[in-house]
């Protein structure tokens, strides 16, 4: 037990302290600074209480707007990626002879940065589009990201390019971990292959979809790369998301004060959204 443990310590350890170091440490004094008018630049910093909070709440309209802007991307991004993702690993479950190769195929967006992606996705969808619908005489694909309603499109197709193939890869998982008997057993009762989803597979993967949702979820939310890259908030920050607005905040106005404000009520607004999400989810696995 000596031994175990001692080891335990030396694995650990070093990852603990990193984090406390990296995450916990970092978060605490983001609090303390989200009480203060501190500009990330002057030596003194001044204690303002609640002012911050108050003004985000109360007068920031960029904030507001953002939050509704990312609410909806979340919710269609998740809907979007969970559904082509598990349909995803329904294909590649299949016994073809291509399988491996589709899984890789899949996956692969997963393996390039956000950065880099947002950059790709751009030109493709502002030259390759435009070009497209210039030949065909679609008006539909000209100038996109020039609104709204295509920037939001634009970024939800990103997302569920690049994060689909990650969420196949745990629906896998769980697909295979089904025993063969059970399918067999309905297939010899009549049941189509409609009928064995909806009634076998799916309450079976509920774990699965527990953890997509949450990733998902989670992702959707904190997404910032995709969208600095992609359209970096425009037209006129109405593609604006929570944590580009946190950083609009704090590094082009110099506002570092107020911008903790945002995140802190950015964090508590994750946490609650992701541990509401985690317990309706693990409530319907139980029904199911």
């Amino acid at each position: 037990m000596k031994k175990s443990s001692l080891w335990f310590n030396i694995f650990v350890g070093p990852i603990l302290i990193a984090f406390l170091m990296v995450v916990i440490v970092p978060m605490f004094v983001g609090i303390y600074y989200s009480f203060t008018d501190w500009n990330g630049i002057a030596d003194k910093v001044n204690w303002v209480g609640f002012k911050n909070y108050i003004e985000v709440l109360t007068k920031d309209k960029s904030f507001l707007n953002a939050f509704i802007f990312t609410t909806k991307f979340s919710l269609v991004s998740v809907i979007s990626i969970n559904l082509i993702g598990f349909s995803l690993a329904l294909l590649v479950t299949k016994k073809m002879k291509i399988s491996n190769a589709l899984r890789s195929i899949f996956f692969m967006p997963n393996l390039i940065g956000g950065l880099i992606l947002g950059f790709v996705w751009q030109f493709i969808f502002v030259k390759a589009f435009d070009w497209i619908g210039g030949a065909l005489g679609i008006s539909f694909l000209e100038g996109w990201l020039s609104t709204t309603s295509t920037g939001f499109w634009g970024l939800v197709i990103l997302m569920s390019w690049q994060l689909s193939g990650y969420m196949m890869v745990i629906y896998i998982a769980a697909l295979q971990s089904i025993p063969d008997s059970l399918v067999e057993a309905a297939k010899i009762d009549g049941a189509n292959g409609f009928q064995r989803l909806i009634h076998i597979v799916i309450p079976l993967v509920a774990p699965a979809f527990t953890v997509g949702l949450f990733l998902t979820l989670s992702n959707s939310f904190k997404l910032f790369d995709q969208n600095l890259a992609l359209t970096n908030g425009a037209p006129y920050s109405s593609t604006q998301m929570l944590a580009l607005n946190i950083y609009s905040t704090a590094f082009s106005f110099n506002k570092l004060g107020l911008a903790q404000a945002k995140a802190v009520i950015f964090l508590l607004t994750v946490a609650v959204i992701t541990l509401t999400q985690l317990y309706y989810s693990k409530k319907r696995e139980v029904e199911m």
